[in-house]
Order: structure tokens, then sequence, then C-alpha cells
């Protein structure tokens, strides 16, 4: 693996964490000056430019070049959180101010984020592609992981403050490193991705996006398992990040056990990760994939019963464990069952549930917990992702998947 893959896993591992950090940060700010809607509201924000202009950010890396969109894109975020940093030092900033960062974050990953996934093909041989993809995925997890604690101990020692300005100096980091980073020609297509180019020329954007709802909509193994997801990812996403936050306020947790709740849950999927990478086959692995989905769901939705903080970092370390493996085999599935046309549309609608769709349930989980309290309000949520399990054990090609790892 030569010197320029190493830059860019350290760049994008970097990004990563400061991602975390300033997320958590930026919800705990509005926490300290808002109720629940408000501060769902404040976390949800940067979703709607997310999902408003991921597609258009993958046009732009294409015309522009992703090294460019990539370095821009770092360096308009290291320098709009250093300055969120400075404000919230000197002063106690607005909801306003809070919402407008969010925005204009969420929009530049908007640009940042399909940017920094074409860099692989002009900085690794084609031979090195799977291999450097696997390790994206292993860097993703521990980012994801390592995020939360750094933020919860930045936030204890300085507040939402210092939390800023170690994500803008991690961003910056990220920037120096990508700097560093030479890209080689883009390699030419061939086989299914001839095809590809041959069927883009000929659809217009609007064409292809119909074509490809319509083949999720019709494929009775894909459809069902995004449909599936997409409740999970409903159920789920408001609970583990607005919910813990208002349930460690509720609890006496503090910033410290927000970290720890999240990077055990963290932990337990990058070990399911790992696992899933050991074993040579999951007997019916559509089956299990149900069933994981129905047990870790039930495990986010009692993290709100915990009566102590170990109890609740247990109950995420399980859940993240059984979560890691459901959402391993749904993306096999997916990805082994999609034909290879239509791959990138298949995956762009998994990417807008998780990152565009699944955020905007934020307001709403707050609102319901003003009216009913967090424990309903968690419950539910569990429910609402298991129903999931409830889609794919209803669509017989799912019940009866079958997934061997090479």
């Amino acid at each position: 693996m030569n010197r320029n893959v190493w830059r860019w896993l350290a760049a994008y591992a970097a990004s990563l964490v400061g991602d975390g950090i300033y997320f958590l940060a930026l919800g705990w700010a509005a926490a300290q000056t808002a109720g629940p809607a408000q501060v769902g509201l404040v976390m949800a924000a940067g979703a709607v430019p997310r999902a408003l202009l991921m597609l258009g950010g993958g046009v732009v890396a294409d015309r522009f070049g992703p090294r460019l969109v990539v370095i821009s894109s770092d360096a308009v975020r290291c320098a709009v959180i250093l300055a969120l940093a400075a404000v919230v030092a000197l002063t106690s900033p607005g909801l306003w101010v809070l919402v407008a960062v969010a925005l204009l974050f969420g929009a530049v990953d908007a640009l940042f984020m399909p940017a920094v996934g074409a860099l692989p093909p002009r900085i690794a041989g084609p031979g090195q592609l799977v291999r450097v993809q696997g390790l994206r995925s292993l860097v993703e997890r521990v980012g994801n992981t390592a995020g939360p604690p750094v933020a919860g101990l930045a936030m204890g020692l300085g507040g939402p403050a210092a939390a800023f300005a170690v994500a803008a100096g991690l961003f910056g980091l990220s920037l120096i490193l990508l700097l560093a980073v030479r890209l080689g020609p883009l390699p030419k297509g061939s086989g299914a991705g001839g095809a590809v180019a041959v069927r883009v020329a000929g659809e217009s954007p609007w064409q292809q996006l119909r074509s490809g709802l319509a083949y999720i909509r019709h494929h009775g193994l894909i459809g069902p398992l995004i449909l599936s997801g997409t409740l999970s990812q409903l159920g789920t996403s408001a609970p583990l990040t607005v919910g813990l936050l208002l349930l460690a306020e509720e609890r006496g947790w503090g910033p410290s056990g927000i970290g720890w709740v999240v990077g055990a849950f963290g932990a337990g999927a990058a070990s399911s990760a790992l696992l899933l990478t050991l074993v040579p086959r999951v007997p019916r692995a559509g089956a299990v994939q149900n069933l994981t989905l129905i047990v870790g769901s039930a495990a986010i939705g009692a993290l709100a019963l915990a009566p102590t903080l170990p109890v609740a970092v247990g109950l995420a370390v399980a859940g993240g464990l059984v979560c890691g493996i459901c959402g391993g085999l749904a993306v096999a599935l997916i990805q082994t069952a999609t034909d290879p046309s239509y791959l990138g549309r298949v995956s762009s609608v998994m990417a807008f549930t998780a990152v565009g769709l699944a955020p905007l349930a934020y307001p709403a989980f707050g609102v319901a917990v003003q009216l009913w309290g967090i424990a309903p309000v968690f419950l539910a949520g569990g429910a609402l992702s298991m129903a999931g399990a409830i889609v794919g054990t209803s669509a017989p090609l799912v019940r009866r998947a079958e997934l061997t790892f090479a």
C-alpha cells in the first residue's frame, strides 16, 4: 500500500473523529440554551442541505476534480468550526447561530462526502481497491467510536468551546494530509462500468432516478431490505443522538456519560464488523438479519430504562454488537443482489436514508419527549425499528436469502 493511500486514510479518520466531536458539541451547546424540541431542530438542520445537495456534490466533484473539492470543503469546515469555538468561548450564542452553522456545515458536507469517496481510484491501483475499501470501513468504525469519548472529555474539561476547537484542529490535520495526497490518472472504465457509462449518456438524470427507484421497488430482496432499513433508521437514529443527550441531562450523567454510551455502541458495532470478516458463512443470512434487527431494536429502546450509567453502557455494547451484524448482513445482501448498472443508485438511496431522511426525525423526537417523557419515546422508537423486521420477514426472498463470504 503506497503512502498516498495511508495519507488519505489518516485524513479520513481525522475528519470522521472531528465530525463526531462537532455533532455532540453542537447538541450540548443547544441543550444549554434551549428545550428538547429546539435541540432536535438544531441537530436536524444540517441534514436538510446534506440531503438536498448530496447528489449535486457528486456532480461538482466530477466537474472540478475530487481533490480540489475535498480540500476546499475541508478548509471551509475547519474555518467555520474554529470561528464557532471562538464565538461559544466569548459569548452565549443564540439558537439562530447554531442553526446557521449546522446548515452551512451540512451544505459543505454534501460536497466533501462524495469527493472524499471518489479519491481511492486515483490514489491506488485497481488491485488494491478492495483492500482500500476494507480499510476505509475499519477507519469509519474507529472514527465513529473515537469521536464521542473525545467529545465528552473535551466538553468535560472546557465545555462546548473546547470540543469545537478540537474538532477544528482535526479538520485542519485532515486538510494538511489531503494536501500531501497526489492523484494518478483516473482508470478507464470497462465491462460493467462501460455499460453504465452508455446508459448514463443515453438517459437524462430524471430518467435515471426514476428507473433506479423502480428497480428498487420491484426487486423482491432489495426493496424490502431498504424499506426495513429505513424504518430501523427512523426508529433508532433519534434515540441514539438527541435521545442520549436528553437522557444524560435527565439522569445527570453529563457529557462524559454520553461519550461512554455512544462509544460503547460503536465499539460493539466495530466488534461485529470484525466478526463478519472472519466467519466463512452465515447460514440463512436473511433470517439472521431479521432476528438481529429485533434484538438490536429492543436493546436501543431499553436504554431509557437503564437505572445506572454502567447498565446503559452494557446495553449499548450489546446493542451495537447485534446491530452491527444486522447492518452488515443487510448491506452485503443488498450489494450482492444488485445489478452492477444500478449499484450507484441503490447505494445513493441507502445513503439518503441514513444521512438525509433519518435525521429529520430529530425534531419530532424532541417534541414527543416534551409531551410524553423520554422512556415511552425511546420504547416507541425501538418498536418502529422492530417493524422493519416485519417487512423483512414478510418477503420470501429475504427469509430464504443466503450469503457466502469470499
